[in-house]
């Protein structure tokens, strides 16, 4: 990589640090589920499970060339480290060099796909034009079959809307805050209608392009990848049960493939409007996570997790957790008379271990032992099943506070462990 900037103009180098900085912020990049397969004859292929990630510690992808077309914006959102009003430094890719650069960091296997954002100049459609065309000339110049990840700016026609889809592989729309009433208080110049057209757009022609490719074979993909989205967590006062059931309705209500929780950064400190943070609320945004994954994979419905009397989630335990702890007359469960989605929510026990579960009790009855060879965590299902060895009258029969202590405890002594057995470093840390 040094190679390839040494080689690189001051200018365009001093572009990347700006652009591909501000672009940090957006988190919404994750990048599974296109089939683009190399014909042979192009640069680069998208298998149809994903490209490769890496992450940084607080969980953010960075597998991708991240950049913004320009950082320059005619809107003012609170949150935002280029809103109009700041004093910084501004900077605008133009097509061609945005395409060189995806091209000459793909060829050194520096990346493995695009995603490009913007910040909105002179009008959504002249900015939207721009983006379509870095992908327009990336697959049809340079035959590039790579992953890539457009941003979608709300306000742009349908018809650049359309471009878009045929040409990358995912669509995004971020809404960023919860609640319209704090998105106006913070983005003034945006509203609900606007973000929520463009998803209903590319969720339609999404479902039209799947129709048309069941009669017709040769019809271009639409956005294979789907779509996704953006929250920001702490910004506003919106609670879990805010945020989840926006989520929840916008995965049923728009398909989205994901959505993305990110933790507000206070990148605007002198805003009166935005709380005071010292860092951001990572371990609030890691259980809004957890509970995504719960209603996606694990059959919840969002008032399962949060609700009027539980708006906000434990931070100190995870979801799936808190709902067991919550609702003890549903426990123990007989792991080896229990249907799948009983069983999928004993706290412990994953999707691939309870389809691993319903298998194996065909052949005889699970012990603990076989159990924890199937991958089920027993430290934490010990409290919630019987079996051959568990019964009712053991774990179970325990308060739900005595369980949480327990477990909490548990957890401490296994940190504690960690922490004094780590391993020292043979050379300094600066």
């Amino acid at each position: 990589m040094l190679i390839l900037l040494a080689n690189m103009k001051q200018e365009t180098i001093d572009k990347i640090k700006i652009l591909a900085g501000a672009a940090k912020y957006d988190v919404s990049c994750a990048s599974s589920g296109s089939n683009r397969p190399n014909t042979g004859k192009g640069l680069g292929n998208a298998a149809p499970w994903g490209i490769c990630h890496s992450f940084t510690e607080d969980g953010r992808c960075i597998s991708l060339l991240k950049l913004m077309l320009t950082n320059y914006c005619m809107y003012d959102c609170a949150y935002c480290i280029n809103r109009k009003s700041n004093d910084i430094k501004r900077t605008t890719f133009s097509v061609s060099e945005i395409v060189e650069l995806t091209i000459e960091f793909y060829r050194r296997n520096y990346i493995e796909g695009l995603f490009l954002s913007s910040g909105v100049i002179r009008n959504p459609d002249y900015t939207m034009e721009r983006m379509v065309q870095v992908a327009i000339d990336l697959r049809v110049k340079h035959n590039y079959n790579g992953y890539i990840h457009l941003k979608s700016i709300p306000g742009a026609s349908e018809e650049l809307q359309h471009k878009a889809g045929l040409y990358a592989d995912r669509l995004s729309v971020n809404i960023e805050i919860a609640t319209e009433n704090n998105l106006k208080l913070l983005a003034p110049d945006k509203s609900f209608r606007n973000i929520l057209y463009p998803m209903t757009t590319i969720k339609n022609k999404i479902t039209e392009n799947k129709e048309e490719r069941r009669k017709f074979r040769n019809v271009k993909r639409f956005a294979p990848a789907g779509q996704s989205t953006q929250l920001i967590i702490g910004a506003t006062p919106d609670t879990d049960r805010q945020i989840l059931g926006l989520a929840g309705n916008l995965y049923q209500s728009k398909n989205l493939k994901r959505v993305y929780y990110s933790g507000f950064i206070p990148v605007n400190e002198y805003d009166k409007r935005l709380p005071a943070l010292s860092a951001p609320p990572l371990k609030r945004e890691n259980r809004l996570y957890q509970a995504d994954w719960l209603f996606r994979f694990y059959h919840f419905k969002v008032d399962e997790i949060v609700n009027d009397d539980f708006p906000y989630l434990d931070l100190e335990i995870d979801p799936k957790l808190s709902y067991a702890l919550r609702n003890p007359w549903m426990f123990p469960i007989d792991i080896n008379k229990a249907p799948y989605e009983n069983i999928l929510r004993i706290p412990g026990v994953g999707v691939l271990s309870a389809k691993k579960i319903i298998l194996a009790r065909r052949y005889g009855k699970l012990n603990i032992e076989q159990l924890k060879k199937i991958g089920v965590v027993m430290k934490r299902a010990k409290y919630f099943i019987t079996t051959n060895e568990l019964n009712s009258h053991g774990y179970a029969g325990l308060y739900p506070e005595k369980i949480k202590l327990a477990l909490l405890s548990e957890n401490n002594k296994v940190i504690q462990d960690q922490i004094k057995y780590k391993q020292l470093s043979l050379f300094p840390v600066n």
